[in-house]
């Protein structure tokens, strides 16, 4: 069946934060009064946060649990979920808590507005300050090589059109130029700033 939005969230050992993001997400996403699914994927997590997900799944028939057999990445999470999803837009958050599910509403009305990628921009990050630098550097000279123009490409926070996904072969740690790869394949692209729920990051 065909669907509004489909979230992937890939996971790993992420036990402690994945009853109170279903919770947000669901706290986020009724209101909005649209068909959606919740897809997560465990990256060959060691810690229980798979039962965790099937707990979830089996009371919410909005929620898919995925596993893979060992930790292959990100891009092998994204890429099983985005093999599964089968909403008209595609959306991707971390499992960590590090980015607002309240945010995802004005990235859903942005892609609206003609859009067929939208990042999220953290432009007021809370991490430390060689991790700030770092990013800076990286971003930056991610746009320089790129030509695109974005603040904070690596973001796990984003939304895409269906049709952007299926023009993408994901692999290695090409999940962090998602954005540069549909650029490169000429969709419009654009970012909306988003507050900061926590320092957690993963590198």
């Amino acid at each position: 069946k065909i669907k509004e939005l489909s979230l992937i969230i890939p996971v790993f050992n992420e036990k402690d934060s994945i009853k109170e993001l279903y919770e947000l997400l669901i706290k986020t996403l009724n209101p909005l009064a649209l068909d959606f699914e919740i897809i997560f994927v465990d990256d060959g997590s060691d810690d229980k946060s798979f039962e965790i997900i099937k707990s979830i799944a089996a009371r919410d028939n909005n929620v898919l649990g995925l596993r893979l057999r060992k930790n292959s990445g990100k891009s092998a999470a994204l890429s099983a979920g985005f093999e599964q999803a089968c909403g008209r837009f595609i959306a991707t958050m971390d499992a960590d808590l590090q980015d607002r599910p309240e945010e995802l509403p004005q990235l859903i009305e942005t892609l609206k507005n003609g859009y067929d990628v939208v990042c999220a921009w953290r432009h007021q990050r809370k991490d430390p300050l060689l991790k700030k630098f770092l990013s800076l550097i990286f971003n930056k000279t991610s746009s320089i090589i790129s030509g695109l123009k974005l603040h904070d490409i690596n973001c796990g926070l984003k939304i895409f059109r269906k049709e952007v996904i299926s023009e993408i072969q994901l692999y290695g740690q090409l999940h962090r130029y998602l954005a540069v790869m549909a650029y490169y394949k000429g969709f419009k692209i654009t970012e909306v700033k988003i507050g900061r729920a926590s320092c957690r990051e993963r590198v």
